[in-house]
């Protein structure tokens, strides 16, 4: 169902009148003189998803333990100032090529592509300035019952070294049952490559709190992409028999230190997923990671083909909410997505849109509780 919009206007509380939701709109600084919002919808149980127009960044997400006790399980800043420098993606929408793109050169229909290389020797997450660090444009409206966020952007023909004027639109719905649903679509008047995620990271016992380690993961896939010293992808091989093996349920920590080359080459998991080969509308189950102490779960539902399985190697020292300090393993991600370098891999699943097409993707982010 396509949500109806409402444009809001910034610094407004509102309540719904179909179900017991509370939204809000209130300013979140200002990035080059452009004011930013900050968009908090609240459910009957006092559950929270907090969303900026920067960068499309999931600020905060606030959901019950098994004993109903609230925390915020994602990393994140308290102001803009902490998603205008050098962070780690935070919670933001990454595009238009999420992951890598080996050397930041690719070919379409002849005609060769260079992109940054912010990641060396790779391209990253869209490049220089890429989705996570535009202003969105920002409605408010509803998927049934359930309030939206709905934020669009035009990139350019040219912009980050990509062909085409993409137009994009990511649309995350927050429900009564403490799901965060996430809807993206695009097009274009030119051959290109999109590869849209969200870049959350999680830690069910609290952002801040201790290391995801001993959160118990289950991965719904039977291969992964293996990688180069680089973290480009080599091919696709079995997980069976390797520490990427998560198809029973398995603590993060419990091989991560295992004298493996691809956990050398990722500094512990920062692998891609394989779901399935080819991309189609259904939603499956790719994940299901649970803090045995707090209780709470998180299942991600996704249409695509790969997920990215990161354990935050790479955190050191960020000062983030609240005071809290992120380090290694701080918190995970779930990165819903196309292959990494699929560009440049004939047999990966294709991540080429054209015009006349229009590129989708939904994952859903479904909290619970276990006992």
């Amino acid at each position: 169902m396509k949500p109806a919009l409402l444009i809001l206007s910034p610094y407004l509380i509102l309540q719904s009148h179909a179900e017991k939701f509370s939204i809000s709109a209130q300013p979140f600084g200002a990035v080059e003189g452009a004011p930013v919002e900050l968009y908090t919808f609240t459910n009957e149980s006092g559950a929270s998803v907090s969303i900026t127009n920067y960068g499309g960044a999931v600020t905060k997400i606030i959901v019950p333990d098994k004993n109903g006790a609230m925390a915020d399980v994602v990393l994140g800043f308290d102001k803009i100032e902490g998603y205008l420098g050098d962070n780690p993606f935070f919670g933001c929408i990454t595009g238009r090529y999420a992951n890598r793109i080996a050397k930041g050169k690719f070919s379409l229909d002849g005609t060769d592509y260079t992109l940054a290389t912010n990641n060396e020797p790779n391209h990253l997450h869209g490049g220089l300035k890429g989705f996570d660090k535009k202003i969105w444009q920002a409605s408010i409206g509803n998927n049934g019952s359930n309030p939206t966020l709905t934020l669009t952007d035009t990139s350019p023909d040219g912009e980050e070294g990509y062909p085409g004027n993409l137009k994009s639109s990511v649309t995350y719905t927050w429900t009564q049952d403490n799901a965060l649903r996430i809807d993206y679509q695009a097009t274009t008047d030119k051959a290109t490559v999109v590869n849209l995620t969200n870049h959350s990271y999680f830690n069910l016992a609290g952002e801040g709190t201790q290391s995801v380690l001993d959160h118990e993961l289950q991965l719904n896939a039977a291969h992964y992409t293996p990688i180069d010293s680089t973290s480009i992808p080599t091919g696709i091989e079995p997980v069976a028999g390797t520490p990427f093996d998560f198809t029973k349920s398995t603590p993060v920590g419990e091989r991560i230190e295992q004298d493996h080359p691809q956990l050398k080459n990722g500094h512990g998991y920062d692998h891609n997923y394989v779901l399935k080969k080819e991309k189609s509308d259904k939603l499956i189950t790719a994940a299901i990671v649970k803090d045995p102490n707090s209780g709470r779960t998180l299942t991600v539902q996704t249409t695509e083909t790969g997920i990215q399985l990161y354990t935050g190697n790479f955190l050191k020292e960020v000062a983030g909410k609240d005071g809290h300090v992120y380090k290694k393993n701080s918190a995970l991600c779930l990165e819903a997505q196309t292959f990494p370098d699929s560009p440049n891999q004939k047999t990966f699943p294709s991540p080429i849109l054209r015009p006349g097409e229009t590129y989708t993707q939904t994952t859903i982010y479904q909290f619970g509780v276990s006992n």
